[in-house]
């Protein structure tokens, strides 16, 4: 009688701990909204980013006479730059170092016979166009190819792989992100995602809730180049893990016990 006692109350103190370890669900829910619903969302406008001192460009120059382009793309399977431009690199987890042309403080960078060219706040495509006309007077037919080498984001706090991550199509959202980081950890705060942007020299601090759908909406979701995600834990995290730990060892003890008890 004992026996068949200690055995119920085992079992039943083992579901109840397996069914209070999964009661938080739903705070893990990403882009929630009420049951049953079926609704459509606005999505932000792309973000289109324009050119700053201190970006680092790479132009790469082709027409019909691959001769007389490769005069245009002087560090092309180098690792300095000529014609006076000045170098820098950019690289990112796993690229190799590339060198491109530094936005100097007035917005310009130097090509070779072509001189100073300014881009500061020009997009990469008007630059494209603008090289292509300046180009022509050189090359027949002259395609030009413009791309950032340092657009890049910072990912810290509670996700998978903190770091910082080039970007090499000018283009990422906040979804894309948190699943480049290797998603959201069990101790992150999902309703309140912290992005800090720089605009016009001061940095703006703002938050997201990735619970909700709104997130799509959001003049964050469309990340920015040196945007910083903050991902905070939660107030409970210690208080977590500490009842984690009293978890297993509850959890141990039990299924000790009832082994015990099913060999008497």
């Amino acid at each position: 009688m004992i026996k068949n006692t200690l055995k119920k109350i085992s079992l039943f103190t083992l579901i109840a701990f397996f069914f209070s370890a999964c009661g938080s669900e739903k705070n893990l829910k990403y882009f929630a909204s009420p049951p049953g619903r079926q609704d459509t969302v606005t999505i932000a406008k792309a973000y289109i980013p324009r050119i700053q001192p201190g970006d680092i460009l790479s132009i790469y120059v082709n027409s019909l006479s691959p001769e007389a382009s490769s005069f245009f793309n002087p560090y092309t399977g180098t690792s300095s730059m000529a014609g006076g431009s000045s170098p820098s690199s950019s690289a990112g987890a796993g690229q190799m170092t590339q060198p491109g042309y530094l936005v100097d403080p007035s917005g310009e960078i130097e090509l070779p016979l072509i001189g100073n060219v300014k881009v500061s706040e020009y997009t990469t495509t008007q630059v494209r166009d603008t090289l292509k006309k300046l180009l022509s007077v050189y090359l027949k037919e002259p395609t030009v190819l413009v791309r950032f080498l340092n657009f890049k984001i910072s990912i810290l706090g509670e996700v998978a792989r903190p770091d910082v991550y080039n970007i090499p199509n000018e283009m990422i959202t906040l979804p894309e992100a948190i699943s480049m980081a290797g998603d959201l950890t069990l101790y992150a705060r999902r309703d309140s995602i912290e992005i800090i942007r720089d605009v016009n020299g001061k940095k703006v601090f703002a938050n997201v809730d990735f619970s909700k759908r709104d997130v799509f909406s959001s003049p964050y979701y469309y990340l920015h180049s040196n945007d910083i995600v903050y991902v905070k834990p939660a107030k409970t995290k210690t208080q977590q893990t500490d009842r984690t730990i009293q978890y297993v060892s509850i959890a141990a003890t039990l299924i000790s016990l009832i082994l015990v008890i099913f060999r008497r």
